[in-house]
């Protein structure tokens, strides 16, 4: 089976040299972009670039207003910040997540609980977040939501659309408004998926795209806030931008705010990538498509898109029958030059957040041992 697959990605990327996981491609305007952007010598954060990349994104999302920050971890820290989470809250998550949600989290005050992951989506299980909050929830004489034990208040839900696949946004949206609940989505890598037709982190109050290098597309360094309101957009770019009050010369502040500006020479590689958007998401689909045929009727199970949302198909994956197939597909695929790899390391099991509270996490933990993510990179222009 391991060496039909490896075939299978050296035929499906015509090469039997070094396969990556997931490489960027530059085949537009990149180089114009970037060289417009020198000359001009406005490569920082004031620039033309930065407000035609948000726009072009807002456009693209059906966002109402879109920040652009300096990575995606800067989005949802903003998003955290504008949503009202403050030291010492509770914000719930997943645990089969990158680390970034969490350290957003943590470089706030706040302190993320994990409850388990859906069997449809990967992503946070409705099911699971409504049993832990009936569990361990209750609301103070305030009618705010806080932890029955500690009192903390638990203030925000924050999904993470893994490897861009849709969570159950009604069903978790329910949930959120009968604990009076704030929903924001970790939209990190999911540019380019929908929820029942509707653009994924823009659902919710808030929402954070990720540009990295390894993302569907790229701006070197770079995320984005995607706001619902066009009132919360105005103070999301305020606060990114240091907070500074429009004037001519003078340099006055009305509140504390965050440097997270994109830069403008990041901005232009951004805005060539638009421009290849729709081509990247056919060709990744293409690829998935090949993917699930290719696993159909073996002991792998390919991870498909969920039947109510379409996914980016970011990072594909298969989910394999034990530990031990997982370890040796891994294995001998690095070996042979195709690179692939193992889901994150759970967040409860990191030594920073091992103290987290948590609800049951047994399909997260199923997952962390089975799943291995396979070449995704776009093929052609």
């Amino acid at each position: 089976m391991n060496t039909k697959l490896i075939e299978f990605i050296q035929q499906l990327y015509g090469t039997n040299e070094f396969i990556p996981l997931h490489a960027p491609r530059f085949s537009g305007n990149e180089k114009k972009y970037v060289a417009e952007t020198v000359d001009s010598t406005f490569v920082s954060s004031v620039g033309a670039f930065v407000t035609r990349f948000e726009n072009d994104i807002a456009a693209f999302t059906g966002a109402t207003k879109a920040v652009a920050t300096v990575n995606g971890t800067a989005a949802l820290h903003t998003a955290l910040y504008m949503s009202g989470v403050k030291r010492g809250d509770l914000v719930i998550t997943q645990s089969l997540t990158f680390v970034a949600t969490c350290n957003a989290l943590y470089h706030m005050g706040a302190e993320p609980v994990f409850v388990d992951v859906s069997k449809t989506s990967l992503g946070l299980c409705p099911i699971a977040l409504e049993e832990f909050l009936e569990r361990n929830a209750s609301f103070n004489c305030d009618g705010v939501c806080v932890c029955t034990n500690t009192k903390q208040v638990i203030r925000a839900v924050m999904p993470m659309h893994t490897f861009g696949h849709p969570v159950e946004l009604d069903e978790i949206l329910r949930v959120c408004k009968k604990w009076n609940l704030v929903l924001i989505e970790d939209a990190a890598e999911s540019l380019g998926s929908y929820y029942k037709g509707i653009h994924t982190g823009t659902i919710g109050n808030f929402g954070a795209l990720s540009f990295n290098g390894n993302k569907v597309i790229t701006t070197g360094g770079g995320g984005m806030v995607l706001c619902k309101s066009a009132n919360s957009g105005e103070r999301t770019k305020h606060i990114t931008t240091t907070a500074k009050v429009p004037h001519p010369y003078e340099f006055f502040h009305d509140e504390p705010g965050f440097n997270y500006r994109m830069p403008n020479l990041n901005a232009a590689l951004g805005c060539a990538q638009v421009e290849s958007l729709e081509n990247f998401l056919a060709s990744k689909r293409d690829i998935a498509m090949q993917y699930k045929a290719f696993f159909n009727g073996t002991e792998f199970q390919f991870v498909d898109e969920p039947p109510y949302g379409r996914s980016n198909f970011w990072l594909n994956a298969v989910i394999c029958p034990n530990i031990d197939s997982r370890e040796e597909l891994i294995k001998t695929t690095n070996e042979s030059g195709v690179m692939t790899r193992p889901i994150w390391q759970l967040m409860h099991t990191l030594p920073m957040y091992s103290d987290s509270k948590r609800g049951d996490l047994t399909y997260s933990e199923f997952i962390s041992q089975r799943l291995v993510n396979i070449p995704s990179s776009p093929v052609g222009k």
